[in-house]
């Protein structure tokens, strides 16, 4: 059992360390000494190094020597050699890969315009003062817990199947049709099995907006005569502004990536109408065009590297999420 006279003692011993080994912060990791230096506790380490060594070894070291052999002529086996710029000067003149990044770009634009407004209009409902509004909301989540390519599987089967079987009992003949055997519309689909999936996650950012803002303000705005439409465009969207903003930018990039839901819904077709850029690099690694295809992807990865700068910049000043 400890008295005042132990605890007293133990006390005084721990400012005797503090005094000879340093004043130690806890909570930061760090360590003070006489001189006022901080020190960092080695335990920090231990978990920092590890850490940075798988991740130089798995990313770090193959983006470099990715890099490098863009530059020559390397197949992925045998010999090699320097080749200088030719890799990244043939693909800008070559139309399958120009072809990728227009196919790639549209879809990322009309995908992250679709997901947006049905995500902010779904966030408007869902915070609204309706019934049972905390199960619409789980409901809606589900999509974004399943694999994409399951996803996009069980969406072959009905964009094969099911939805051409109805256009046919139905009578309706352009529904009867598989859009996935349409070269015009097959990115439609694609377009359509994304935004399934991916709107939750945008709704829940939109909805954490939303309950952001004091109830006051639409209170302020009622007494002032506004109308729920007045109060959505002249309250409500300027407030939210820096979650659209985050939204839009995070969904173009990761729209960009699109590979595993054309893999289970298209496999790049027909013909190659629905090859994403991640699909054309992909398909060169296996196919003997490694170094070609690693200069598209060193071109991909400064386009990337561009839009993650833009997002900085865009970004810097608005709400914090």
């Amino acid at each position: 059992m400890s008295t005042p006279v132990t605890t007293a003692a133990a006390s005084a011993g721990a400012l005797v360390d503090e005094a000879e080994h340093g004043k130690v912060d806890h909570l930061a990791g760090t360590r003070h000494d006489r001189r006022g230096r901080t020190r960092v506790d080695p335990i920090y380490y231990w978990f920092l190094v590890p850490t940075l060594v798988i991740f130089t070894l798995a990313i770090t070291v193959p983006a470099v020597l990715g890099i490098f052999y863009s530059f020559t002529n390397f197949i992925g086996f045998g010999d090699w050699e320097f080749i200088g710029f030719t890799n990244y000067v043939a693909a800008f003149s070559d139309p399958a890969i120009l072809a990728s990044y227009g196919f790639t770009f549209g879809f990322a634009i009309v995908t992250v315009l679709l997901v947006n407004v049905i995500a902010f209009l779904l966030a408007v409902g869902l915070t609204a003062k309706i019934r049972l509004k905390a199960g619409l909301r789980a409901v809606f989540v589900i999509p974004m817990v399943i694999s994409g390519i399951v996803i996009a599987y069980v969406f072959n089967f009905l964009f094969s199947n099911s939805v051409p079987a109805l256009g046919s009992s139905l009578g309706i003949p352009w529904l009867s049709e598989s859009i996935l055997a349409n070269p015009d519309l097959a990115w439609l689909s694609i377009v359509i099995v994304t935004a399934w999936q991916t709107i939750p996650a945008t709704l829940l950012i939109y909805i954490a907006g939303l309950l952001s803002i004091p109830g006051e303000v639409y209170e302020a705005a009622d007494i002032d005569g506004a109308g729920a439409m007045r109060r959505l465009w002249s309250v409500t969207l300027p407030l939210v502004s820096g979650y659209v903003v985050i939204n839009m930018i995070l969904g173009f990039k990761n729209y960009l990536n699109v590979y595993d839901v054309i893999i289970g819904l298209t496999n790049g077709g027909p013909g190659t109408s629905t090859r994403s850029i991640a699909m054309t690099i992909f398909t060169g690694f296996t196919g003997g065009d490694y170094a070609y295809q690693m200069a598209n992807a060193t071109m991909f990865f400064i386009i990337a590297v561009a839009i993650s700068v833009l997002q900085l910049r865009i970004t810097r000043g608005k709400a914090a999420i």
